[in-house]
């Protein structure tokens, strides 16, 4: 996702110490065990596989468009700031509703994306109000709760990585906030003039 790329193209890496614990282990199956990937036949010649090649040319792209054009401590710094925005959003939500980020300490919380509490089911109707109403999918809340569990709506995440910028992530808390104003979600207000001061 951070790379802007669809899924199916995947990296594996693993150090000599790593690869001498995997032989030691008791643990391996013919499914997951990488000694014949990596060190064995060829597989793609044997079964004619075919490359993902569309996936290392988008690849490619991502990578010169954040080494190149804007450069990685560039891409650090704003997702940082776009982080701080959604935070700053949350934070003034927070002071008139039943809501929460899950990560409390700042220092603790990831610079891609933010996980989030609304109660009584409310992150769910959000979800599902933002995604019909404006076309802004809001992600589930991950190991929080399963589906059917209690809890489980009242989850949400935002993403703010890969090729998202100001003007996105302010469209995303926009939505969400006439959300919460069209479902009579409790909120507190100021939430826009918050991110846009955390951007300044």
């Amino acid at each position: 996702k951070g790379l802007m790329l669809p899924p199916g193209l995947g990296f594996v890496w693993f150090s000599d110490k790593a690869r001498e614990a995997s032989r030691r282990a008791d643990w391996r199956t013919p499914y997951w065990d990488w000694e014949p990937r990596v060190f064995g036949p060829d597989f793609s010649n044997q079964f004619c596989g075919t490359a993902p090649t569309h996936h290392i040319y988008g690849l490619r792209e991502s990578l010169g468009m954040i080494l190149r054009e804007e450069g990685l401590e560039h891409v650090w710094a704003r997702h940082r700031k776009l982080a701080g925005a959604v935070w700053a959003a949350f934070d003034a939500w927070a002071d008139g509703g039943d809501i929460e980020l899950n990560i409390a300490d700042r220092s603790r919380r990831a610079h891609a994306v933010t996980a989030a509490r609304i109660g009584g089911g409310n992150a769910e109707l959000l979800r599902a109000w933002t995604e019909t109403e404006a076309g802004v999918t809001l992600g589930i809340g991950l190991g929080m709760a399963q589906k059917g569990e209690p809890g489980f709506g009242s989850y949400l995440r935002v993403a703010h990585m890969g090729h998202v910028n100001a003007h996105m992530t302010l469209g995303a808390l926009a939505v969400m906030e006439t959300g919460m104003q069209a479902l009579q979600i409790p909120h507190g207000g100021g939430a826009l003039a918050a991110a846009a001061a955390a951007l300044v």
